[in-house]
């Protein structure tokens, strides 16, 4: 995975009329921490944050205040419900060579079984182990042919080199549903619901 490089400041004025101001100049609030240290505030340029943040764990080589460089990814970021802009990110410091645990986005690829069959994502993101400057940006799983009460568990999924399963083996990640059991139950149910008005009436 390649790093991107981000210019940051550190920032003293906090609560939420200091996160107004920063957010006017087209900046977010951020806060670095990791490794025991106490918890780094910054300010970040917005549109180069947003870029980087299109990529699942970007490693974002940080610059800060043109004295220090330290190397992160993203743990948790929040947007605006409506407009979708940054509000604030948490980064975790991390170092080269080091193991992280982080969720990589799981993309399923072909086509399933003739039928009308469903596919679940029972979870849209693995979580694995691997290395801070290797981390996978996703893996793609094959659910060409699959039929209804079909599953893929996390053993299944090919994990590149160097990366290991942070959750069970016997995990279920995707699995296959057939879409007229679906249908039958939303039939039963309203079928319920009329005969409780019935029942009312």
């Amino acid at each position: 995975m390649s790093e991107v490089k981000i210019a940051a400041e550190t920032r003293t004025e906090f609560g939420k009329g200091a996160a107004r101001r920063i957010r006017r100049d087209n900046k977010v609030p951020g806060v670095l921490y990791g490794h025991g240290s106490d918890p780094l505030h910054l300010t970040l340029p917005g549109h180069e944050l947003l870029l980087a943040l299109r990529t699942p764990n970007v490693l974002i080589a940080l610059d800060i205040d043109g004295k220090t460089n330290e190397l992160a990814i993203p743990k948790a970021v929040q947007r605006d419900p409506l407009k979708g802009f940054l509000e604030h990110v948490d980064l975790q410091l991390v170092k080269r060579g080091e193991t992280v645990t982080v969720e990589i986005p799981v993309h399923a690829e072909g086509e399933l079984a003739p039928g009308g069959n469903l596919l679940e994502h029972v979870l849209n993101a693995l979580p694995v182990e691997a290395e801070a400057t290797h981390i996978p940006e996703s893996v793609t799983v094959s659910v060409e042919g699959l039929a209804a009460g079909a599953s893929i568990l996390a053993k299944d999924i090919e994990l590149p080199k160097g990366t290991k399963l942070a959750v069970e083996d016997d995990t279920v990640v995707l699995q296959v549903l057939a879409a007229q059991a679906e249908e039958a139950a939303e039939g039963a149910e309203g079928a319920e619901a009329e005969g409780e008005d019935v029942a009312e009436a």
